[in-house]
């Protein structure tokens, strides 16, 4: 993924549901840049900066090269005890979540922001919704001055992406979710604009997976459902990432010619 034109590669900030989600769906793409000496973070949108899945966060970011971690600190929509008295996502107010996201894209100044797909990903989570709808309105409202100016200087990201998954990219992977009751919601081919071989970070992404120990425990989650895997199986599935590029950011003022 090189949204620019420059030799070395982009910032990233990625904007995820749970803690879990920047492993399994951006773990290689954040190690490559990280490798490359990139700026990268990672915004979480649930559990508690207390909770036990923040330190497995915060080692699976060490692992990634991804910084510390940044949690809003809102409940899983399926977890409630994830952040006690604090409103599940799905049930804040989605300009207080939208505020949140704006600051640490503030802070960060990432050029590239990538988060969850419309669809929710292929399990279709309301959290990971929830999470792309905020993202899309903070990417834009980052650059305005006269949107959240107590959440800092506005900084307008260059490029915003959705991790994703295509039709034919999940044969194996949505047989294994399938079987242990899991929706496969992956996009049409087409839909998918970038398309990065991380295999040289697939170790690392992997490590990084199972620093998530409460859910690689766990039967039905991918975390677990991966960690059952022969290595070279698992491998052919974390290998490959995909991406949908959404939006840009405004172009130079002037006469424009709309293309479709």
């Amino acid at each position: 993924m090189t949204p620019t034109r420059s030799s070395s590669p982009p910032s990233l900030l990625g904007v995820f549901g749970h803690p879990d989600d920047e492993s399994l769906l951006a773990g290689g793409v954040l190690a490559q840049h990280a490798a490359a000496g990139a700026v990268t973070a990672v915004v979480t949108a649930t559990w508690a900066p207390d909770s036990r899945r923040a330190d497995e966060l915060a080692e699976a970011l060490a692992i990634l090269g991804a910084g510390k971690p940044r949690m809003l600190g809102l409940a899983d929509d399926r977890s409630p005890e994830s952040a006690p008295g604090r409103p599940r996502l799905c049930d804040a107010p989605l300009d207080e979540v939208v505020e949140g996201i704006v600051e640490h894209i503030r802070a960060v100044r990432p050029q590239v922001v990538i988060t969850h797909d419309a669809y929710g990903q292929l399990t279709g989570h309301p959290d990971h919704v929830r999470t792309h709808q905020a993202t899309v309105i903070a990417f834009h409202a980052a650059g305005l001055e006269h949107r959240y100016p107590q959440a800092g200087t506005p900084w307008q990201p260059a490029a915003l992406y959705a991790a994703t998954h295509p039709h034919s990219g999940v044969d194996t992977l949505g047989a294994l979710l399938t079987a242990v009751g899991k929706k496969v919601l992956s996009v049409p081919d087409e839909h998918v604009t970038a398309t990065v071989d991380v295999t040289t970070w697939s170790e690392q992404k992997m490590a990084a997976i199972l620093a998530h120990r409460s859910e690689a425990a766990r039967q039905r989650s991918l975390p677990g459902i991966l960690t059952r895997l022969s290595d070279p199986a698992r491998k052919s599935i974390i290998a490959t990432e995909f991406y949908t590029r959404l939006d840009a950011a405004p172009g130079p003022v002037g006469q424009q010619q709309l293309t479709v």
